[in-house]
């Protein structure tokens, strides 16, 4: 029986278990899932946690309810990809063989990629909102918070979600203004982008917009460290921002998995090809999601559209035919 190895279990991994589970003859193919985690995040809700729109029992369901009961799964962390052998081993000591693999192992916040960002301060003054902690931490801290300077600082690019940080200063300004104490919290967005946004229409059209909210917008600022004592963003360029209270997009990394099977960029993305998202090192390898480093936003939407070419290019492969279809980042 020939062999296909998914790993990673969220958005990607989970929709390509189901498209290829209905398209490949079960007496012929075997479909195996390797994930770490049993419980599936609704990431998208963790934005709505801090302001008590969302809690945690709306953003988290079991990941098996999602996976097909013909697909073979296991809840076990991956140690590397020997791709040469055609091959993958677990960290419990086990070994999985394939014909065709697909990563789907997404990307991961790293704060501890930021000189001071996780000390003493960390989920008393400093927050994360990509993780369903850090957004818990700061809607603990909201309740009682009685205002001043709010900071949204994007540490790196490329990061997951490009529009939450947008999202996240809207929300609090509507919320400190439902408050009643709008008046009492500075709020500043911080951004390595030369605008508000990562495309020119909308940057103007979302400048304009957070100018209307009294929301003030620093471009161009490449986050160095953060003096949690003093309470200062410092950039590479030695500009300083103050803070009362620091909300961050931490730096986003692909898995050290990767890093460890020699697959990935400095950034521990998969090194994919743009428009067929195979693996530039192996042909029987495929990537989807925000484990590739292809030039896209990292988010579920754009992982769905990929997901169709990445499903055409890996039944071409099967059946010996070129690899047609091309993903143009939409």
């Amino acid at each position: 029986m020939k062999k296909i190895l998914i790993l990673g279990g969220g958005t990607a991994g989970t929709m390509m278990a189901n498209k290829l589970f209905k398209a490949l003859d079960r007496q012929e193919w075997e479909i195996t899932l390797v994930d770490q985690h049993k419980t599936h995040y609704y990431q998208p809700g963790f934005l709505f946690i801090p302001f008590g729109i969302y809690n945690r029992s709306d953003v988290i369901k079991p990941k098996g309810d999602f996976f097909p009961s013909g697909v073979k799964v296991i809840y076990q962390e991956i140690d590397r990809i020997e791709g040469d052998a055609n091959k993958v081993l677990l960290m419990d000591g086990s070994t999985l063989t394939y014909d065709y693999m697909i990563i789907a192992t997404g990307t991961q916040t790293r704060p501890d990629e930021t000189p001071g960002l996780k000390g003493e301060q960390w989920y008393k003054s400093i927050f994360d909102f990509y993780t369903v902690e850090g957004a818990l931490a700061v809607q603990r801290f909201f309740k009682t918070w009685e205002g001043g300077k709010l900071v949204m600082c994007i540490s790196e690019l490329p990061f997951k979600c490009p529009v939450a940080p947008i999202e996240f200063v809207c929300l609090a300004e509507a919320y400190f203004t439902e408050k009643g104490m709008r008046d009492k919290v500075d709020i500043t967005y911080v951004t390595p982008l030369p605008g508000a946004f990562t495309k020119p229409i909308a940057t103007k059209m979302l400048s304009q917009l957070l100018d209307e909210k009294n929301i003030k917008v620093v471009p161009d600022f490449y986050l160095e460290s953060v003096d949690d004592e003093k309470k200062i963003l410092k950039s590479y360029d030695e500009v300083e921002i103050p803070y009362d209270v620091l909300t961050i997009v931490p730096v986003n990394m692909g898995s050290e998995m990767i890093e460890r099977s020699g697959l990935g960029d400095d950034m521990n993305y998969v090194e994919t090809d743009k428009e067929t998202l195979q693996s530039k090192k192996y042909q029987n390898i495929f990537v989807l999601g925000d484990a590739a480093n292809i030039p896209t936003s990292k988010a579920g939407s754009v992982a769905h559209f990929a997901s169709e070419i990445l499903f055409e290019n890996l039944m071409n492969a099967i059946e010996n035919r070129p690899l047609t279809a091309k993903f143009d980042g939409h």
